[in-house]
C-alpha cells in the first residue's frame, strides 16, 4: 500500500490523476452525480439474461441534487464526485467508512478492486441496511480508496472494459457482458 508521500509524488509525475481530498494514507472518495435510484420493475423479476429487463429495474437518474432520503432496504448507486486514472502500475482497494456502516450503511457492496489503466468516475453501490431513513447530501465523504503498486510488469495502459468509468450511466450491463441462458450450466 502506498503512503500519502508516494501517492502525491505519482500525482506529480502523472502516473495517478486525482484531484479530490487525500485522508492519511487513501484517497477520500464523496458523493457526487449522477445519482441512480433503483425501482421495482413492473413483472417484480429482474432477468439477467436481458439486457433490457436490467434496464427497467431503474428510476430517472438524478443528476442536479442536493440531499436524497434512502430508506430501509433501498438501494442506490452514486458517481465519485472527482475522476480518478491510474497508470499501468496502479491499481486501488475501496474501503467504506466505518461510521457510515454503524448506522447501517454500506457503502459498497462489489468487489472492491480498482484494477490497473481504470480512468473515468467510480460508481458505489449504496444499500440502507439499518432501521431509519438516511439522508445522503451531495459531495459527502463515503469511502477510501487505498493505492498499491503492482509487483511486475503490466503492458496496459488503459482499462479495456467498455462500461467502466462512465459518469452518466451507472446502470449494471451484466446481459450486454455476459451471454447467459437457460442452455448454459
Amino acid at each position: 500500500m502506498l503512503s500519502a508521500e508516494s501517492i502525491t509524488s505519482l500525482m506529480g509525475q502523472g502516473a495517478l490523476e486525482w484531484q479530490g481530498p487525500l485522508r492519511d494514507d487513501g484517497l477520500l472518495l464523496t458523493l457526487g452525480s449522477p445519482i441512480q435510484p433503483l425501482a421495482a420493475p413492473s413483472s417484480g423479476v429482474v432477468d439477467l439474461a436481458d439486457q433490457s429487463s436490467i434496464d427497467g429495474l431503474y428510476g430517472d437518474p438524478l443528476a442536479e441534487w442536493v440531499s436524497y432520503e434512502l430508506t430501509p432496504g433501498e438501494m442506490l448507486l452514486g458517481a465519485v464526485e472527482e475522476p480518478l486514472r491510474f497508470g499501468a502500475g496502479l491499481m486501488g482497494m475501496i474501503g467504506g467508512l466505518s461510521h457510515l456502516a454503524r448506522v447501517g450503511l454500506a457503502v459498497h457492496v462489489t468487489s472492491p478492486f480498482v484494477l490497473p489503466g481504470w480512468n473515468g468516475h467510480l460508481t458505489l453501490e449504496l444499500v440502507n441496511t439499518g432501521p431509519a431513513v438516511l439522508r445522503l447530501h451531495h459531495g459527502m465523504p463515503l469511502a477510501r480508496l487505498l493505492v498499491f503498486a503492482l509487483d511486475g510488469t503490466c503492458t496496459a495502459d488503459t482499462a479495456s472494459h467498455p462500461f467502466y468509468g462512465r459518469q452518466a450511466d451507472l446502470k449494471s450491463r451484466y446481459a450486454e457482458e455476459f451471454s447467459i441462458g437457460p442452455f448454459r450450466r
